[in-house]
């Protein structure tokens, strides 16, 4: 798409404006300001941040911004960020201390999110249940909803597909099956993304962009909206926010489409809280012979025992061990 013209006219007054995030790259940022046009932003050495020590700003950010170009038919209006607000829940992880030169404690990539999809497929990849549930235990961290989506069912699966799922229904999070070549399940997964944010995960190839372009109509990846929207700003897209249609004003919702999640999800958990985050160790952790019981060598284990009773599904425990083991590597290091 060719480049905007470059304008004299239409210069407005700096009005100041609030506005959401929808893009960013390097230190350029496509906003949806309150008056609902969008601006391209840019940050400036006097932009006020709530969030001292991190990411001055990222997709999802609530801020202000001044008008310094109106916007027109053709083109996006154009202004600088001049405060960042408080974020209310961010994907991120710590900065490195041996390594890290940005000043920053730690890195953000997407704020404000609401619900965390959490997208594998029947097949092609297959569903990997141990990924699923490092991502439960990240949405449980944040206090975020949880919605397991189960891609490709219009290829052949497994039998044993049908249990895989029931474990997460019981358990009480919402699964849907999904195609998005037959639009199986596909209205049903619309509505749960109604009237919030919700950040896409999952393994490559489960389908998650073309779950993407079908909830929103068109073939867009998150290169194409770059291309289109910030223009002169040469670096790779970090996130990108897409708003999915509904029924209604009202039932629209969005979607932060962001690479590299796998290694946020977790990366700042103290080792010890993990056993907070599998919800079903909470029935039995009480009785366990130590209230600082970590649930993998100690004498007087309830939940190892429920475990070996067949009260925890194997599956889920056996998640529980790598992940923790995961986090004492990560927490050594940094």
């Amino acid at each position: 798409m060719a480049r905007p013209k470059k304008r004299n006219a239409n210069r407005v007054k700096s009005d100041e404006l609030s506005g959401i995030i929808f893009e960013g790259k390097g230190m350029h940022y496509l906003v949806q300001a309150s008056d609902g046009e969008f601006y391209n932003c840019r940050t400036l050495r006097s932009t006020v941040s709530e969030n001292p020590d991190a990411t001055l700003a990222v997709v999802g950010d609530s801020v202000t911004l001044k008008s310094t170009l109106a916007p027109d038919e053709e083109n996006y209006g154009e202004g600088v960020i001049t405060k960042v607000f408080e974020r209310r829940m961010k994907l991120a992880r710590k900065r490195n201390r041996k390594t890290n030169r940005s000043g920053e404690a730690e890195h953000v990539m997407a704020s404000n999110i609401e619900q965390i999809v959490i997208v594998s497929s029947v097949a092609m990849p297959p569903i990997r249940l141990g990924l699923i549930d490092r991502y439960l235990a990240f949405a449980e961290s944040e206090g975020l909803n949880a919605l397991i989506v189960v891609n490709k069912m219009d290829l052949e699966h497994s039998e044993e597909l049908a249990g895989d799922v029931e474990i997460y229904r019981l358990l009480g999070y919402k699964s849907l099956l999904v195609s998005s070549v037959t639009g199986m399940g596909m209205d049903e997964l619309r509505r749960e993304l109604g009237q919030k944010i919700s950040v896409f995960t999952g393994h490559s190839g489960v389908g998650k962009s073309a779950l993407i372009n079908a909830l929103t109509g068109e073939d867009l990846r998150i290169g194409d909206v770059s291309q289109k929207s910030l223009k002169g700003a040469h670096t790779t897209s970090n996130a990108v926010m897409l708003s999915i249609p509904g029924k209604t004003r009202d039932d629209v919702g969005y979607v932060i489409d962001t690479p590299g999640i796998r290694e946020f999800a977790l990366a700042g958990i103290d080792p010890l809280d993990l056993r907070h985050f599998f919800i079903e160790f909470q029935n039995f952790a009480p009785d366990c012979g130590f209230s600082s019981c970590t649930h993998t060598l100690e004498p007087n284990c309830a939940v190892r025992d429920a475990y070996q009773n067949g009260k925890i599904f194997p599956t889920r425990y056996e998640s529980y061990l790598t992940i923790y083991a995961t986090l004492e590597e990560y927490d050594d290091g940094y």
